[in-house]
């Protein structure tokens, strides 16, 4: 009897340690909400708006509202006089993560993008933007320069389609300046075939190699 009581004792011991050496369960906490972070104080964000993103704006502005305001829970506001677009986050915003997602929404169209296209960074994780300018590539001057801006876009901007929808990318060409909307792997390949253009490679060979490299990402996706 004894020894059945003192296999019991022994059995609870283990299962409820009580010495200093005693493993102790860890607390469990859930997310901080943004409106916890910092003390309670709102996080922000400036976007710069260009002169010639004016006008597009206040068209669309209600189609940047909404998405941003009613979906991702984060207050927006256009700025006159500092000529920006101010964003905030709110008591009931669910992710602090959503203030840089609008931030770089607001970005992207300011760098010319379509709204259709720049929505994509508030639903997904992996998109990103990338720019760069021509002469980061190959130093051109005169006519040298509108020839190599005018390979990239190609006869009724067929070239700059062929390369989007191989790449399943978005590219905005903005005289010297190109923005790439994508994910990592596919802003490469489209980034290498603009710079093959810019160096002067024909179309026709551009296209060939787009051609390979989209039928190997296919395999690997």
């Amino acid at each position: 009897m004894a020894s059945a009581t003192g296999g019991s004792s022994s059995e609870m011991a283990v299962d409820h340690p009580t010495g200093p050496g005693a493993a102790v369960e860890k607390p469990r906490f859930d997310a901080l909400m943004p409106s916890e972070m910092s003390g309670g104080r709102p996080q922000f964000r400036k976007v710069p708006v260009p002169q010639h993103r004016f006008a597009p704006l206040k068209r669309c502005w209600m189609e940047i509202y909404t998405p941003v305001y009613e979906h991702m829970k984060i207050d927006i506001r256009m700025n006159l006089k500092a000529r920006r677009v101010e964003l905030k986050t709110r008591q009931d915003t669910p992710d602090v993560s959503n203030l840089q997602k609008c931030a770089d929404f607001a970005h992207a169209f300011m760098l010319g993008f379509d709204i259709a296209d720049a929505v994509a960074l508030l639903r997904l994780d992996d998109l990103y933007v990338d720019s760069f300018e021509i002469k980061d590539v190959k130093t051109l001057r005169g006519e040298h320069l509108s020839r190599a801006i005018g390979r990239l876009s190609g006869k009724g901007g067929k070239t700059k389609y062929a390369i989007e929808n191989s790449t399943r990318t978005r590219i905005v060409i903005a005289d010297t300046k190109i923005h790439i909307l994508g994910s990592f792997v596919n802003i490469k390949v489209a980034r290498d075939s603009l710079c093959s253009l810019i160096l002067g490679s024909p179309a026709g060979k551009v296209y060939s190699k787009l051609r390979a490299v989209s039928a190997r990402l296919a395999e690997r996706y």
